[in-house]
């Protein structure tokens, strides 16, 4: 990822790029003034421009102008002063934003904003306005900020877009929009979406004083009332979405193990423990990886690792889409095979024991042949315990008979 630094001050373009190559890692180039630059997006394409409004043989922000309208290119503002003028005048541009340089934490603010514009490509917005107008005015904002915008006329509609693109992060919706209004759908979207899967932003132009907290209350994440300034918008998004992010790290690591990235123990129980008892059939299997830890005490640990978190990504990709995976500790894994019979599960895991048995696990310490036993049992009617109970003793079954088979019952 390359970006480009358009400033004159050696001490201001020396800092950001110190500050963008350590937290980033990007390629950093820099041009003193508008002639370099120039020369310098001819060279090359950058993500982002980080331009100052005015240059030694550019003022009125011509760099900026140039970086929208002929080379396409996200442009972030620097400035040591802007009236209410130049600022409505500098945001119909198109900027992503501009920043003060006032000090250390606004240089700091650009490695955040270009982090998140990086980010931003892979998040989905779905916006809900029955305006046209208000509608098309966020998606400008938000491709700004190069988000995927998709749009709703109504909160109906909004609904059907939820179903059909599942991975939507944020939702934007109107309070005033026929069959659904905005706070009905965000009732109907939380009882589906828990805030750790998507964040909801309220928007209304009602003088209701109550309305932002009746929108907060029934679950959405912030409001903003309307008309709004850009910056206003921009800060409450990424706030908004940063929080999301901050949840989804506090839930993976209470339900992703540290190592492998599959769900844990907890998670397991949590899913399968109460969720199943009286909604059909489940299927469980317990797999240990065979010799695991005589490949610790020849190898060494790291390559224990390795082999951990091969495997595990093996399961996910084999099971992960359709069933529960999860590490039970040690060398240890389940899979809950929701609606299968132990017959089904087990000509499944047969079908993967003897693709890893073909596939070694490439290492620092070599490509190594890795095998593992598994039992498998069904629960109907009893507690899941139980079923694992039984999974347990047909593993060691497994194993007792020379291991790199499937016991099931």
């Amino acid at each position: 990822m390359r970006v480009l630094i358009v400033e004159d001050s050696h001490m201001v373009s020396k800092v950001l790029k110190h500050l963008i190559v350590q937290e980033l890692g990007y390629h950093v180039d820099i041009a003193p003034d508008m002639s370099c630059a120039l020369t310098l997006l001819e060279q090359h394409q950058y993500f982002v421009v980080v331009a100052d409004l005015n240059l030694p043989d550019a003022s009125n922000g011509d760099i900026v102008r140039l970086v929208l309208s002929s080379y396409k290119t996200p442009c972030i503002v620097l400035t040591s002063n802007l009236d209410a003028h130049q600022r409505r005048e500098i945001l119909k541009l198109g900027i992503v934003d501009y920043i003060p340089k006032d000090n250390r934490y606004s240089y700091q603010y650009v490695v955040k904003l270009i982090d998140r514009l990086y980010r931003n490509q892979q998040v989905k917005v779905l916006v809900a306005d029955d305006s046209v107008v208000s509608r098309k005015f966020v998606r400008m904002l938000l491709e700004h900020h190069l988000f995927q915008v998709l749009e709703a006329n109504d909160g109906e509609e909004a609904l059907e877009v939820l179903e059909r693109e599942p991975d939507i992060q944020l939702l934007i919706t109107d309070y005033n929009m026929p069959k659904i209004d905005g706070v009905e759908l965000i009732l109907r979207v939380r009882e589906k979406y828990h805030r750790e899967d998507i964040a909801i932003i309220g928007l209304s132009n009602d003088n209701d004083e109550s309305l932002s907290a009746k929108f907060i209350k029934n679950g959405a994440n912030d409001f903003l009332q309307k008309p709004f300034v850009h910056e206003e918008f921009h800060c409450r998004v990424l706030n908004t979405l940063d929080s999301l992010d901050m949840m989804r790290n506090l839930w993976a690591k209470a339900n992703r193990d540290y190592l492998t990235k599959s769900y844990t123990r907890r998670y397991f129980f949590s899913q399968h423990d109460t969720k199943d008892s009286e909604s059909g059939r489940l299927t469980v299997a317990l797999l240990d990886i065979d010799f695991f830890k005589k490949i610790n005490d020849t190898h060494g640990h790291d390559t224990g690792d390795q082999v951990l978190i091969e495997f595990a990504q093996r399961l996910e990709n084999a099971f992960g889409a359709n069933f529960t995976v999860a590490r039970f500790g040690g060398e240890e894994f389940v899979i809950a095979f929701k609606g299968l019979d132990s017959t089904k599960a087990s000509t499944l895991i047969n079908k993967f024991r003897e693709q890893c048995a073909a596939n070694p696990i490439n290492t620092s310490a070599g490509d190594l042949h890795v095998s593992f036993s598994c039992g498998v049992s069904t629960r109907e009617n009893e507690t899941l315990d139980h079923a694992l109970q039984r999974a347990d003793e047909l593993l060691y079954q497994a194993k007792a008979a020379g291991r790199n088979q499937v016991m099931s019952q």
